[in-house]
């Protein structure tokens, strides 16, 4: 069966057939998957600088992807709070993560197939994985992203006000109907939604649209925090920033900063840059109120009557809770002092950091199906998902085609995988090193060490304060116009990521079903566009009703708990995948082995750790 695809890099050189005696394809694991169809190997582009933009594939893509609610809202909440001394914990999640992406890439270069689909392929069958992922992929299926979109947007039609989704006034009129801003965040978490998914029926492939729209969002939100960061902002802010990507060890701890006892400020004990000591942590306080009659307290009361909720004892009349500091589990051990006895309150924020760090969950698995849409290995052979509007010549095989392993491909094998692990350490990796630094530098630059809020609050206070910075240097009007930007980065930063989650989301499950399945396998290869038009439709209903009906706080909380299960088993299943299922010249050596092992652990530590905190906070354990 013939299928259609394109690289957007340099032309791919197509091999002659040689007459050699005809490859019969294996039928790798379950028997209940179809047999692999086979085809010959195309060489990789020869990368040039002259053509280094269109050598650029799936790591442009998921870059700007990865720039979304980790980058943009618990990173910068962390660095607010702690400056830059925890971002280590995501250095670990992105490098994990880009061995896991070139691995993926690894069984898509051989069979032109996505590792999803490749994991059904294993035993005992797809019918039992069904049931697994379905249970994995939970966290990608809630619409998180738009509703935390739905706030900077609130925001930028009034005025910079931040809403208050508990608040039952109505302080809102759209189209002469008057809204509380709880509903008015509904509709625009739901228009953000839709909005998102215009993308993908558009433009030939699905993969094209969304590196457009990927393409205007990296050059749009980097441009302008560079801007930003470049002329309003401090050296010291870039070396905490820079150098927090390596602070391995830092946990938070709540403690005072006289380390020694002395009474006096001394070297290096100066937290939050107050200028003062803060000897005692000043204690937090528990929410007394329940607001929405739901049985749990949920907001706190105003103790010292300043007409401001009190989450904890201000002594001192700062605003700033003092106490948050944190320590090395090295230096601690080495000194003697045995380990740190960690904050638990933050780990749950932390552990949300370093499940959306990069991609998080199972969203890293479409790389593989983008690396099959580019052309990339054998996908120049199996085809691509086309748009359901101007994507009539595309179409995309029911199953994987491999190439005989010799002396002649092998080296072109080779020069296919380095051309992945360029486009993931060349692109990707520094993207999503870029994406999170550049927003935390906001929050160290301009606001206060310790500052303690709400994930969408701390952002509404970082656009103020910009705002306030950069017109007491330029102007009122490049204050307003910059505090702008800050929000509008916000909604460019979430929205488009939304249409690629949900993009995943649907081509995981679309492909592995146009593989599996009987029925389906009997469909035209020409008509998956239109199957995954009506495929879209549904999940716009799915998430239309979710956002109606889930309070969008606990959207981005339950996924990334989900996250970082998914993403650790995940990371030992491809691996066993590209050990049985790939030719024993293909698979990987034993450095990426114990790395893509290693780096199930460390995902599988961080959600079992959340999930311990959240059964000590419920009173379980």
């Amino acid at each position: 069966m013939e299928t259609t695809n394109e690289s957007s890099a340099a032309t791919i050189e197509k091999p002659q057939p040689r007459p050699t005696a005809a490859l019969v394809a294996p039928h790798p694991g379950a028997a209940a998957m179809p047999r692999w169809t086979t085809g010959e190997l195309a060489d990789a582009p020869h990368f040039t600088w002259k053509k280094w933009f269109a050598m650029l594939g799936p790591g442009l893509l998921m870059g700007g992807a990865a720039i979304g609610g980790g980058e943009w809202l618990t990173g910068p909440l962390l660095t607010a709070r702690y400056g830059g001394s925890l971002l280590w914990l995501a250095t670990l999640s992105i490098l994990f993560q880009v061995v896991y992406n070139m691995e993926i890439s690894r069984y898509t270069l051989y069979c032109g197939e996505p590792i999803f689909t490749g994991k059904f392929r294993t035993l005992p069958g797809p019918r039992f994985w069904l049931l697994v992922y379905l249970l994995l992929d939970c966290g990608s299926i809630f619409p998180y992203l738009a509703t935390s979109a739905a706030t900077p947007l609130f925001a930028l039609m009034n005025h910079g006000r931040m809403p208050n989704p508990e608040s039952t006034a109505v302080a809102n009129h759209l189209l002469g109907i008057g809204l509380t801003d709880k509903t008015a965040l509904n509709l625009l978490g739901s228009a953000v939604f839709l909005l998102a998914l215009v993308p993908l029926i558009f433009g030939g492939k699905v993969y094209n649209s969304l590196k457009a729209v990927m393409s205007f969002k990296i050059v749009t939100v980097f441009g302008f925090l560079l801007t930003l960061a470049i002329g309003y902002s401090q050296w010291g802010t870039w070396t905490e920033i820079a150098s927090g990507f390596f602070k391995f060890g830092n946990v938070p701890v709540v403690r005072g900063e006289d380390l020694n006892g002395n009474g006096v400020l001394d070297a290096g004990e100066d937290w939050d840059g107050d200028g003062r000591l803060d000897a005692t942590p000043e204690k937090r306080l528990q929410p007394t109120i329940d607001e929405d009659g739901d049985g749990v307290n949920e907001s706190y009361a105003d103790i010292d009557g300043d007409g401001r909720p009190d989450k904890f004892v201000d002594l001192d009349g700062d605003g700033i809770r003092d106490g948050d500091n944190v320590d090395n589990i090295f230096v601690s051990l080495v000194q003697g002092r045995g380990m740190p006895k960690v904050d638990l309150s933050i780990v749950a924020l932390l552990c949300m950091m370093v499940a959306i760090s990069g991609q998080g969950g199972l969203s890293n698995t479409p790389l593989s199906n983008y690396t099959r849409d580019q052309g990339w290995g054998m996908g120049h052979l199996v085809g691509a998902i086309p748009s359901v509007v101007g994507g009539h010549k595309f179409q995309l095989s029911h199953v994987g085609c491999v190439f005989r392993v010799d002396a002649e491909t092998l080296p072109r094998w080779r020069r296919w995988y380095r051309h992945v692990m360029r486009d993931q350490l060349v692109v990707w990796m520094p993207a999503c090193f870029i994406g999170l630094g550049l927003p935390s530098m906001l929050s160290v630059q301009f606001l206060p060490r310790g500052t303690d809020a709400a994930t969408w609050t701390a952002a509404g206070m970082t656009a103020q304060s910009v705002g306030q910075h950069v017109g007491s240097v330029s102007g009122a009007t490049w204050g307003q116009v910059f505090q702008f930007m800050t929000l509008f980065c916000g909604v460019l930063v979430l929205a488009p990521t939304m249409a690629s989650t949900a993009d995943g989301v649907i081509r995981r499950w679309l492909d592995v079903f146009w593989t599996a399945s009987v029925r389906l396998r009997q469909v035209d290869p020409k008509h998956i566009g239109k199957l995954y038009f009506t495929v879209l439709c549904c999940y716009a209903l799915f998430g239309i009703v979710v956002l109606i009906f889930i309070p969008g706080k606990h959207l981005m909380a339950i996924a990334t708990n989900i996250f970082n299960y998914a993403l650790g088993f995940s990371c030992w299943h491809a691996l066993a995948v590209n050990l049985t299922l790939l030719p024993r010249e293909l698979r990987p050596g034993w450095f990426v082995r114990i790395a893509l092992f290693f780096a199930g652990v460390f995902f599988m530590l961080i959600a079992g750790l959340t999930t311990y905190t959240k059964l000590v906070e419920t009173g379980y354990i």
